[in-house]
């Protein structure tokens, strides 16, 4: 086993593995940037890297940076989450050529399945099928159209490198195409740091079923168990089970036997998961990812093994502790769990919701756990994914499991920002979901979240006062003789410790005491009787698709904002001129904001 394990993530992921490394005496190292420095995975971490800069790119994605924290700590392996560089090839190989442990596949294995479309021609070599499609690298929109007269509409156009939904987008008619393209291109960019998309069949109510593998250094695998993950918005999972439901036994057998032929295929080690989509009786390869995957606890609920650390003795040389045939007496009772997103779904719209948590009040009791990136107090920032925590729990049958979690969510408190919390409610409330008739299509398409409400304000008496900014001091300090130049982050309000201190830089503590100049009435979209165009959260605008000057109907997009991973559009509420644009793309802006003026 090794000593020393360095968590190339942030939040829950990086938590979950900080936990499992210290019960195995394994020392953590954390990275984090600036925003994240006094994160909740820095503080149980055994050592802790600042790694520099605020967004994803300038993180947790500086791969330099990264590999100097690795050196710097003398950590022997390197575990990478989910998200990021978890299916980075490159980083991979990097890792690998310092000569420390990937606890991964190898990076052949992540070139042949990170690659979308080389994943479906290695299954299909595999004798799996795959959802219909075209492998080509989609360049031009007449591809698109092509398509889709050929096959039908609606199609889905999805980033060969991405998951998790982003960089996918449904095209439902012809006049669609060239626009859903060249977002999912630039979703999966920003996301992934490829833009290269393909295409294939929007089957019309399938179910979303994966399979969770494990492979050793020895050439043994196995299928540990199937999981659920059909409730979705947004092409993103909102619930996950396990075992799935209403599934047929042979069905169960015949798709974990073509997950092992599929990671035998490209080679396979560690922990991955082979998706397929389910619909009248058959299954289709989606996709496989070369990670650990969000929902992974549900299998560890029902299997009674702790994949995380499965994934470190594997890494480490060991070999699987168990065969196919011993699985089967693991599998007991059913496990579900709710993601909880800082999101706002009032009306269904799911918007994404940064702030900081001022109150976290965590379920209890029997089959009921918790994993969380965040405590009372800190910030959710709109630079990174939206998870704040993972609700899972287990019932000896679906039904005991379904009402666990309904009353484990009520138990949940989170406040000072919206949650899902009203929407899983509602989805494991609805006799749909009990009955196990919905499809990857239900939420957005079935499920009335119309009644849904914005959460409640935060009570001022609970909430307690924000904690100040802090700011950057470089400092010199003499430690036994020899002298030093140290960073100090100190409160805003503090004076310079010393003279010659050098102020911080400009954006360091990524917030600012000045008010914004575009400030507006809150909310989304337009004040009808300003003619202020708004945007509903904090993000930064990615496309303006209007000029001044230009006419605008009711309800068109305006400009594109993304926040926490996902594009929203910002439209406008009443038709009108363009009088005036107040932002630019690459510009942040803040919830309120005001974009563009219609007259």
């Amino acid at each position: 086993m090794f000593s020393k394990v360095l968590i190339a993530n942030r939040g829950e992921i990086a938590v979950r593995v900080i936990r499992t490394c210290q019960e195995l005496g394994v020392a953590t190292v954390a990275v984090y940037s600036e925003l994240d420095r006094d994160a909740l995975h820095v503080r149980l971490a055994d050592e802790a890297y600042a790694l520099g800069g605020q967004t994803a790119a300038e993180s947790y994605l500086n791969t330099e940076a990264i590999l100097d924290v690795a050196g710097r700590s003398g950590a022997e392996a390197v575990h990478p989450g989910y998200g990021f560089f978890s299916e980075n090839t490159e980083f991979a190989r990097a890792i690998t050529g310092r000569g420390v442990v990937f606890i991964g596949p190898p990076p052949e294995a992540i070139e042949i399945m990170g690659d979308k479309i080389s994943s479906r021609l290695a299954a299909e070599a595999a004798g799996v099928r795959g959802v219909p499609g075209d492998n080509t690298v989609l360049t031009d929109p007449a591809q698109v159209l092509a398509f889709g007269q050929a096959h039908g509409w609606p199609v889905a156009i999805k980033a060969a490198y991405g998951g998790g939904g982003r960089g996918m987008r449904v095209v439902q008619r012809p006049d669609d195409a060239a626009a859903a393209l060249e977002s999912a291109q630039s979703e999966a960019l920003k996301g992934f740091g490829r833009g290269e998309c393909y295409i294939e069949r929007y089957l019309t109510w399938p179910r979303h079923i994966e399979m969770q593998v494990f492979a050793d250094t020895r050439g043994d695998a196995v299928w540990i168990g199937e999981r659920d993950c059909t409730c979705q918005r947004r092409h993103q999972k909102l619930i996950e089970e396990s075992p799935a439901p209403d599934f047929p036994s042979e069905v169960r057998e015949a798709m974990g036997a073509a997950a092992v032929e599929v990671a035998k295929a490209c080679g396979y080690v560690n922990a991955g998961t082979v998706e397929f989509l389910y619909q009248d009786g058959e299954f289709f390869f989606l996709e496989m990812n070369t990670r650990l995957q969000v929902e992974h606890p549900v299998t560890e609920m029902v299997v009674g093994i702790d994949l995380v650390e499965l994934q470190l003795r594997v890494a480490a040389g060991e070999a699987l502790p168990f065969t196919q045939d011993d699985l089967v007496g693991r599998r007991r009772g059913h496990a579900i769990e709710a993601r909880i997103n800082a999101e706002d779904p009032a009306g269904g719209r799911f918007l994404p919701a940064p702030g900081r948590i001022t109150r976290f009040r965590r379920a209890d009791g029997f089959g009921v756990r918790t994993d969380a990136g965040y405590d009372e107090g800190d910030e959710v920032s709109q630079y990174y994914d939206n998870l704040v925590a993972k609700l899972i729990v287990w019932g000896q049958d679906r039904d005991q499991a379904r009402r666990r979690l309904i009353r484990a969510l009520r138990e949940t408190v989170i406040e000072g920002v919206a949650t899902t919390i009203p929407a899983h409610l509602a989805i494991l409330g609805h006799p749909d979901f009990a009955a196990a008739t919905h499809s990857t299509r239900w939420v957005e398409e079935n499920l009335d979240l119309s009644t849904l409400s914005a959460a409640p304000a935060t009570d001022p008496a609970s909430a307690g006062d924000p904690p100040e900014p802090k700011v950057r001091r470089d400092v010199d300090v003499e430690v036994d003789g020899r002298r030093y130049r140290v960073s100090l982050w100190v409160p805003e309000t503090a004076q310079a410790p010393v003279a010659g201190a050098v102020p911080a830089r400009p954006g360091s503590t990524g917030r600012s005491s000045r008010p914004s100049p575009r400030s507006g009435a809150g909310g989304g979209g337009a004040a009808g009787g300003t003619g202020n165009v708004t945007v509903p959260m904090q993000g930064t605008i990615v496309r303006v698709l209007v000029e001044e000057g230009d006419t605008v109907e009711a309800g068109q997009t305006v400009c594109v904002l993304e926040a926490m991973k996902m594009e929203n559009n910002v439209a406008a509420e009443r038709a009108g001129t363009v009088r005036e644009i107040k932002v630019r793309p690459g510009e942040a802006v803040g919830a309120g904001d005001t974009v563009a003026v219609i007259e």
